[in-house]
């Protein structure tokens, strides 16, 4: 009860703060991670490394000084390393070198630097005013998460270059506040060279200047203050809470942080639909230029018929809710209806096929759901795709081996469609597809997206049998915005994000961007638009009709336990 309450009075301080624009927040001061030379060391060709991991905030400079070698050294021991970049954790290889070796490569350096011609002092000083001249250093707007490691770490120079640039007596920095970044060339009067970080290659520096623009909404005008309602089931009440209702709320909130952070003024409220059961007790609902919710189908119909049909309301994590959209052209159907999931799978399917391969849809014989059965069956027929039908039931899984591989190609793809949501059953058709895989069957299975959440199915089997989903929701934790995401997160609500956060964070910032960049008429205006576990492509039949969200993911679970996204 009481990390509740605490966790609640977060909430609301967080939401109160969000009501206008450009808040500062602290900064955290860091140390530099020290480098120690590791005592573990490995031949390779022959040749012997020491085997370094990488800790947080080091540098190839500061690693090449600790071991006493160049950066073109550790270079060529890690051929992918000026790909990849130093990743916290990883382990990369480091040359022994003799004293010899040591003392030739300083020489070397040192013959090389006196054999480049010296100009005079005056003329250097010349040459370096017109350099300045003709070149503008970039700026750099800090974000409240950010510090000095992480700036330099991004443009690829030296924090004491930073600080030397913009005359920073201390480490600590603000929120908005704006930064001089040196040029990774740029020499100082005491011989500093900005550059103690590898120079970022062309094409990073390209991606960080997307990046850059992606995050930075200065181009928008933010001539107006958006009204945004949210309506969630969070029985708020201190006897009960509603735990996913309750990240998706905080992942709204990190949404509004940003864009409050990067100049948008807000007005948020939020109702709590399992305490204001009646839509005629949310005040000044009718105002807003964005409701988010309610969640039930029923709940939003209620909201639907009592504000302005010019109110956009969006239906945030109910796919049924699709059905509103034929009635309420001011509905935004979020989630992904399970049709258009099946649709996309059998349309994937039919990229896929070649000549002679067999399709077998497989059913459970006296299952209740019918309503995948059916979808699944007309979006592949509406492909032109062929199908075996097998039914059988769990009573009778141990004697389907003889009857499918009857049906089955020994020279051609057999591709499996599980049209089921019933666990036990995927389950067992699991475990008989790889029973089959062992009889070198080449197969590919398709199912619906739950099977992902099935808990009892050995992930390994699925591997095994190629699975093949397209899902609304994915989340790629190598994805820079991903990361980006789960280090705000952390740092305000100490806890990992779950997909209702995502979700949230995801929903809120789409809308509040379609809003300030196409005001009020935003809803007729829905943009294509990848987000961090989402993908919003808007449709909708007519101008009388509802938009519905036909964004999908394509998941491939692939050989060597890898999980990709198309």
């Amino acid at each position: 009860m009481d990390n509740l309450k605490i966790f609640l009075c977060r909430l609301i301080l967080l939401a109160f703060c969000f009501t206008y624009v450009g808040q500062a927040a602290s900064a955290q001061t860091y140390e530099a991670t020290p480098v120690s030379v590791s005592k573990e060391k490995v031949k390779v060709d022959g040749k012997t490394y020491y085997s370094h991991i990488v800790m947080e905030k080091q540098t190839l400079y500061s690693i090449s000084k600790a071991y006493e070698v160049s950066i073109e050294d550790i270079y060529k021991a890690n051929p992918n390393l000026k790909e990849t970049g130093l990743k916290k954790n990883g382990i990369i290889l480091i040359p022994v070198l003799s004293k010899a070796e040591i003392a030739a490569n300083a020489k070397q350096q040192e013959t090389v630097q006196e054999k480049a011609p010296q100009p005079k002092v005056d003329e250097q000083k010349e040459q370096l005013k017109k350099q300045e001249k003709a070149r503008k250093r970039k700026v750099h707007t800090v974000k409240w998460f950010e510090d000095l490691d992480m700036i330099a770490e991004k443009y690829g120079v030296s924090v004491t270059a930073i600080m030397k640039v913009n005359n920073l007596e201390g480490r600590k920095l603000s929120a908005r506040q704006k930064l001089e970044i040196p040029f990774a060339d740029e020499v100082f009067e005491d011989g500093l060279l900005a550059d103690q970080h590898p120079a970022i290659s062309v094409e990073n520096e390209k991606q960080a200047d997307e990046n850059e623009q992606e995050q930075d909404f200065d181009s928008f005008l933010w001539d107006r203050k958006i009204n945004l309602s949210l309506i969630l089931p969070l029985k708020a009440d201190g006897l009960q809470c509603s735990k996913n209702n309750m990240d998706f709320y905080a992942g709204a909130l990190v949404a509004v942080r940003d864009l409050a952070e990067e100049g948008m003024d807000i007005n948020m409220k939020l109702f709590d639909s399992a305490l204001q059961t009646q839509a005629s007790e949310y005040e000044g609902i009718g105002d807003s230029d964005i409701i988010i919710g309610p969640v039930s189908s029923a709940d939003l119909e209620r909201t639907l018929r009592s504000v302005p049909q010019s109110c956009p309301v969006v239906s945030p994590l109910d796919p049924k809710a699709e059905a509103l959209t034929a009635e309420f052209h001011n509905l935004i159907q979020i989630p992904t209806p399970h049709r258009v999931q099946y649709e996309a799978l059998a349309k994937w399917m039919k990229q896929q096929m070649r000549k002679d391969d067999q399709v077998l849809f497989i059913t459970e014989k006296g299952s209740r759901d019918n309503a995948t059965v059916s979808l699944m069956r007309e979006a592949l027929e509406s492909q032109g795709i062929s199908i075996q039908p097998f039914s059988y039931s769990i009573l009778e899984g141990r004697n389907v081996l003889a009857p499918l591989s009857g049906m089955m190609s020994m020279t051609a793809c057999n591709r499996f469609v599980v049209a089921s949501e019933s666990e036990a059953f995927v389950n067992d058709v699991v475990r008989n597809i790889n029973l089959l895989i062992h009889n070198k069957y080449d197969v590919v299975l398709y199912a619906p997206a739950k099977i992902r959440n099935f808990e009892t199915i050995e992930v390994e089997n699925l591997h095994n049998a190629n699975l093949h989903v397209c899902n609304a929701y994915n989340i790629d934790y190598n994805d820079k915005m991903v990361m980006n995401f789960l280090m705000k997160y952390r740092a305000l609500f100490n806890a990992e994000p779950s997909q209702y956060a995502f979700q949230g964070y995801d929903i809120t910032r789409y809308c509040l961007e379609m809003s300030s960049r196409h005001g009020r008429s935003w809803m007729d205006k829905l943009e294509d638009r990848k987000m961090l576990q989402s993908n919003f492509m808007f449709r909708r039949e007519n101008s009388d009709n509802g938009w519905v969200n036909e964004g999908v993911r394509r998941i491939v679970y692939g050989s060597g336990w890898s999980v990709k996204q198309y």
